[in-house]
């Protein structure tokens, strides 16, 4: 055949494919944008984007993975008898904590409780509701939080505790990378497993992907039992979504001790090549609350291993540490709806004085977009603080596009100089906080599993603001006048990089 008779046999597969996904990408997804956004890639480069489609396209966990994930809503919401208890279901686990064993003991007795009204204000109440009524998680009070913003302090403070553990020690990393400091942790679960103790680590596929045959090899040959979440491969594209991934950082030492945040296990100069130092912050955490965060890692080791581990052993009966109320706020593609955005939008609504907010990938969608125009309208003092430069391009010409229209809503957007600022915090009048590894962007929405705090506490929340202040000094105030898209060759690269926002 000529190349004349090629070109024919191109363009007529071209178009066949576009005739093919238009009906497929209309009926599949339910968000206009997404929707829109798939038809422009798949009309304009018909193979790459019906491959990519095939890769990413739809919210795919794989049939079984998505079956047991969402069992444990349809039984917590129809009221189903107690049957899913390896599903993870969490209230009928929650009831199990709450009650005495069998030899009338009370080591699975739960101090967890709502606190009174009167402690909690009126207007917070809604969110707590929806919280507990959507993830499953209930107000944790009496719980001690310090935040740890140094990397090198946090991995310092993580060792010690491992080092100190007398029972098990559960790690769950986006990354966990095979460097210095990933290796003091990966020594620490060595010595530990040398001891006798238990240590179990899930790290994500793709996240700790170069650490999986170095290190990895190396912990699981010394007994650390370390699993693979989300594995990728070829095999499984017709089954499940690649991109979707495990975004979650979380600690459990012995179920009495966790933490959780922003910081993965990796020296923070790991992306100083593209964006500089990475700056995040971890909360430690001691109390109640505990038990819903070991609770999260073991339903999480289950549905990548099919071990359910419902023993005594990794719910010691909880003391009363401080007097931090707080509620976990895991979220993911197995949600009945976008749990963790509905949240924030409905805190930026209850705000009446100031909103400050770090994060280092900022594409958010219509609601949040609209929610911070009309704090900035009422009089809000809204301050987002972002990275000048990520590591993602892309991403941050996106971005661009979002910020600049706030800036010119009268929202404080500032630069943050000395690198990459990872942390992903939000408070809102000083009395109400989210933290944890979510970013603000369609991502972390819709598609990866994250860990998120809502703080209830003044004391905490203050903290945390003090913190963010820190980030604020550190920062330049973007002004009207200096925008990106003001200039004609960004404009354009903004302007297409804003086509992908609803696939980023």
């Amino acid at each position: 055949m000529d190349w004349g008779g090629w070109t024919i046999v191109w363009l007529v597969s071209e178009w066949l494919i576009r005739a093919i996904m238009l009906p497929v990408i209309v009926l599949r997804q339910d968000r206009p944008s997404t929707c829109l956004a798939w038809l422009a890639v798949v009309f304009f480069l018909p193979w790459p984007g019906l491959f990519t489609y095939l890769l990413i396209g739809e919210n795919r966990l794989g049939r079984q993975r998505l079956r047991q994930r969402r069992s444990r809503f349809v039984e917590l919401h129809e009221g189903l008898p107690p049957s899913s208890l390896a599903l993870g279901d969490r209230r009928t686990v929650s009831d199990k904590l709450s009650a005495e064993d069998d030899d009338g003991s009370d080591a699975y007795r739960s101090t967890d409780e709502m606190p009174p009204p009167s402690s909690l204000p009126d207007e917070f109440r809604p969110i707590a509701s929806l919280v507990e009524r959507f993830a499953g998680w209930p107000i944790a009070s009496g719980n001690q939080v310090a935040f740890l913003s140094d990397a090198e302090l946090m991995i310092d403070r993580l060792v010690a505790e491992i080092d100190a553990a007398q029972d098990h020690v559960h790690l769950l990393f986006f990354i966990f990378r095979d460097d210095y400091l990933g290796r003091r942790v990966g020594d620490a679960l060595i010595r530990a497993v040398k001891r006798g103790l238990v240590c179990r680590v899930l790290v994500d596929a793709v996240g700790s992907r170069r650490m999986i045959r170095g290190l990895g090899a190396e912990l699981r040959r010394e007994g650390v039992q370390l699993v693979t979440v989300l594995p990728v491969g070829l095999f499984r594209v017709p089954f499940a979504r690649l991109d979707l991934r495990n975004h979650r950082k979380l600690a459990v030492i012995d179920g009495r001790v966790a933490y959780t945040g922003s910081q993965n296990i990796v020296e923070p100069s790991y992306g100083h090549r593209k964006a500089g130092r990475w700056h995040d912050v971890t909360a430690r955490i001691v109390g109640p609350a505990t038990r819903h965060l070991q609770l999260l890692f073991l339903e999480d080791w289950f549905h990548e291993t099919g071990e359910w581990l419902d023993l005594p052993r990794y719910f010691p009966a909880p003391e009363s540490a401080g007097d931090s109320v707080l509620q976990v706020l895991p979220s993911g593609p197995d949600m009945p709806s976008d749990l963790f955005r509905d949240i924030f939008v409905k805190a930026v609504f209850l705000a009446r004085e100031r909103i400050i907010l770090t994060t280092p990938y900022f594409v958010p969608d219509e609601p949040l977009m609209v929610a911070l125009r009309l704090a900035a309208y009422r009089g809000v003092q809204v301050d987002l603080v972002i990275p000048k430069q990520s590591d993602h391009p892309v991403v941050d010409a996106a971005a661009a596009f979002y910020y600049s229209q706030l800036v010119r809503e009268g929202v404080h957007v500032h630069y943050f100089l000395p690198g990459l600022l990872h942390a992903k915090t939000a408070t809102f009048d000083g009395r109400l906080a989210i933290f944890g590894s979510a970013n603000y962007d369609i991502r972390s929405f819709r598609l990866n599993f994250e860990l998120n705090l809502v703080l209830y506490s003044p004391a905490a929340v203050a903290e945390l603001v003090r913190l963010q202040e820190r980030y604020l000094a550190l920062s330049r105030c973007l002004k009207a006048s200096a925008l990106p898209d003001r200039v004609w060759p960004q404009r354009l690269w903004i302007g297409l990089a804003k086509l992908l926002s609803p696939l980023l």
